[in-house]
């Protein structure tokens, strides 16, 4: 397994050394490459299996949704019941994400990585298989937890594999095109597949990667752990496991139902209540889940901040104009799946450049430009009309793209650059916490507004500027907090 190791300085034997200066901040300032960013031989098989099993999970997110229609009729599910076929996968999957990055660093990440495929596969058949609303959403639910365990395992065995610099931001390069790619190509394919297979064959397109996946991974993956095991801090994974699932059944459920009922309000107080607890048996914990001084460090803050920030927005841009194409101008859901289609062609371009971008100006100047992009080119959406806009859309969401895959990327390098190898689980779980919870957080909170008014246009139109003005807000709070950032460490 390779380790990041500091760049060595040419030795001068005669000259008596100089003290050491500060090591330059990559998530901060660009600095010079000290590696090649090429990746051969044995790491891009590795990288192959590790990307092929977060594209899998992103289409999971996304390919089942135009096939829930189907799906309810075929297994006698009521509308207000298909929720449950989004939600019962959300849960365990953003719930678990945080222990299971912990798990995975004092027992080894390569085995839970590897249980998690396995667990995510028969999942999958039994979600395929299913004969009833139960067995259906019993396979969704083992499905979100071999996800809970495939990301943040997975993320880690990435960081820990390449070396920060130049190799790490193409990895994740490639991996945040990837999970871009895969929720978008699950819009595409959900639908003609739901048309010309049937809705099962969503679910057995997973079964049958995890069989393509699972066997190669073994072999080439290499195992890594933390040196020593403390004990795993059980408070603490009680407290924020519970917290989150509070929260994100609260969100998902709002979704459809609005923040009234009974059962969102106690679950939204619920999660708050425990995360707070869990700051607090985090204060005190000897070996804690979630490192404290971690969350303290401008970087991590900062950039889980931008990665919460631009998939909760990115993901309801989507939302209101799918149902904009559809409902106001009429389009089909394989014109619509088109649109679409183009932004996933973009981001394939867009993965390959945002790791250069970062060598160029650092990863958290990137972060902000992707932001800032991301929150203008969303605004430029203001002018689609009732008659027309398709074209508008396809272009905005095109060019929003590549600075949304440039905030995916340069938050993932911004939050893990500098973490020890013996943190990278750690580190990596709260950045796949951010991704899970942003995909969750954004529909809810803001795509709910474009249905609920008098007008389904005026209601895009609303939930469009309210998207723009909280990224580019966003943009100049990181902005702001990552020079103060700087500032600091230059002081200390």
């Amino acid at each position: 397994m390779a380790t990041t190791t500091p760049p060595t300085r040419p030795e001068t034997p005669l000259v008596p050394e100089p003290a050491p200066a500060p090591v330059p901040d990559r998530a901060s300032g660009p600095v010079p490459d000290r590696a090649s960013s090429a990746i051969t031989g044995r790491a891009r098989l590795i990288l192959l299996v590790l990307c092929a099993a977060q594209f899998m999970v992103a289409l999971d997110f996304s390919v089942l949704n135009v096939a829930l229609p189907v799906l309810g009729a075929d297994l006698g599910m009521s509308p207000a019941a298909l929720q449950w076929a989004v939600t019962a996968f959300a849960l365990p999957s953003g719930g678990f994400l945080l222990l299971s990055g912990r798990i995975g660093d004092l027992y080894g990440r390569r085995k839970l990585f590897l249980i998690g495929l396995a667990l995510f596969g028969a999942a999958s058949l039994l979600a395929t298989f299913a004969w009833d609303p139960a067995s259906f959403l019993a396979g969704r639910a083992l499905q979100g937890l071999g996800a809970a365990m495939i990301v943040p395992t997975g993320m880690s065995l990435l960081t820990t594999t390449f070396p920060e610099g130049p190799q790490r931001d193409r990895a994740l390069g490639i991996s945040g095109t990837l999970l871009s790619l895969g929720f978008t190509i699950g819009m595409i394919l959900g639908g003609v597949m739901t048309d010309t297979l049937g809705w099962r064959s969503t679910m057995g397109l997973l079964a049958l990667f995890t069989l393509i996946v699972l066997p190669l991974a073994p072999g080439l993956l290499p195992e890594s752990r933390t040196p020593e095991r403390p004990r795993l801090d059980v408070p603490g994974a009680v407290t924020v496991t519970g917290g989150l699932l509070s929260l994100i059944y609260a969100l998902s459920t709002a979704a459809e139902r609005g923040f009234g009922g009974t059962d969102v309000q106690v679950s939204l107080v619920a999660g708050v209540v425990l995360l707070v607890a869990f700051g607090v048996v985090e204060s005190r914990s000897a070996a804690p889940l979630v490192s404290l001084p971690m969350l303290r460090r401008g970087t991590v803050a900062f950039g889980n901040l931008g990665g919460l920030v631009t998939f909760s927005m990115m993901s309801t841009v989507i939302f209101v104009l799918t149902l904009y194409l559809q409902e106001t101008l009429g389009l089909s859901s394989f014109a619509t799946g088109l649109v679409f289609g183009i932004q996933g062609v973009v981001s394939v371009f867009a993965g390959t450049v945002a790791p250069k971008v970062i060598g160029r100006f650092g990863a958290g100047r990137t972060l902000v430009i992707g932001l800032a992009g991301q929150g203008l080119l969303t605004a430029a959406l203001l002018g689609i009309g009732t008659g027309s806009g398709a074209v508008l859309a396809a272009v905005a969401v095109s060019l929003a793209s590549i600075c949304h895959l440039g905030a995916i990327v340069a938050y993932g390098v911004t939050v893990t650059s500098g973490v020890p190898d013996a943190e990278q689980g750690l580190a990596t779980g709260l950045v796949t916490t951010t991704q899970q919870v942003g995909l969750t957080v954004g529909i809810p909170m803001l795509g709910v507004l474009a249905t609920t008014g008098d007008s389904l246009y005026g209601g895009v139109r609303t939930v469009l500027a309210l998207d723009a003005a909280i990224v580019l807000v966003t943009a100049a709070v990181i902005a702001l907090g990552l020079r103060r950032a700087r500032r600091e460490r230059a002081r200390a």
